[in-house]
């Protein structure tokens, strides 16, 4: 019995994510109709990481809310769905070139997902304090010593180097991991992770992959990334070859 029920909390997340599907390109046409603003880029949903889904079968709380995914989507800007990405996205995504924009969308969502969950076991208020002394510096924006923070751990000076909606002066008034804190609220976390990656992959030219990378998950043959690449296990349908469930390379 209590497997079953396991299992149909699984099968409601993944409904859940269904729905979200369903109702989010309805609901963006209904605003599109009734407004003259901007139409929202199609949408697929992402399928669920696997530390989300082990969370949910043990009915842990999961912390990951499905609408972030939705966020990661809309925050995708068109150059990141086009033939600029960097070709070494194919070894998570090998038929990426060949998707639609919606599927495309939904892969980086899925991707973020993974990075949250390798970053910070997908928990919004993580904070870390690192000893090391190359990232054991202060913190420009701050003047306190840096701390990685949120959903894919970043920092107040990316305000200043990426434009991200992070506020200092707000935040300081606050406990340190209220999760009223601007660095905190995943929607401001993820937008500022899609920027930097932009600019990491299209501005930069850089591949998805480097010893370069803003995140040591991204840099392969460090311990960071072989827990990167365990999230990156159940991709969407859509990214594989022949439907089959694609296999991280190390």
């Amino acid at each position: 019995m209590e497997r079953r029920g396991r299992q149909s909390a699984v099968a409601a997340m993944l409904m859940t994510a269904v729905l979200f599907a369903a109702g989010c390109g309805k609901r963006e046409e209904a605003r599109a109709s009734a407004s003259a603003g901007p139409v929202a880029p199609p949408m697929k949903p992402a399928p669920a990481t696997p530390i989300l889904a082990k969370k949910v079968e043990l009915g842990e709380e999961t912390h990951w809310n499905v609408e972030w995914d939705k966020i990661v989507e809309l925050a995708i800007p068109q150059e990141m769905v086009s033939r600029q990405v960097p070709r070494d996205v194919k070894r998570f995504c090998p038929r990426f070139y060949e998707m639609g924009e919606a599927d495309k969308r939904a892969f980086w969502a899925y991707f973020f997902q993974a990075l949250a969950g390798a970053e910070a076991g997908l928990k919004p208020t993580t904070r870390v304090r690192h000893t090391e002394p190359e990232v054991a510096v202060t913190d420009t924006v701050s003047g306190r010593a840096v701390r990685s923070e949120g959903l894919l751990q970043l920092t107040y000076e990316d305000q200043r180097r990426y434009g991200c909606t992070f506020d200092w002066q707000h935040d300081k008034e606050l406990a340190a991991n209220d999760p009223a804190k601007t660095i905190l609220l995943p929607k401001n976390n993820l937008e500022c992770g899609v920027r930097i990656l932009d600019n990491q992959i299209i501005a930069q030219r850089r591949p998805l992959l480097s010893e370069k990378s803003y995140w040591s998950t991204l840099r392969p043959g460090t311990v960071s990334y072989r827990v990167f690449a365990k999230q990156m296990t159940n991709v969407p349908l859509a990214c594989r070859v022949s439907g089959r469930p694609q296999a991280a390379k190390r």
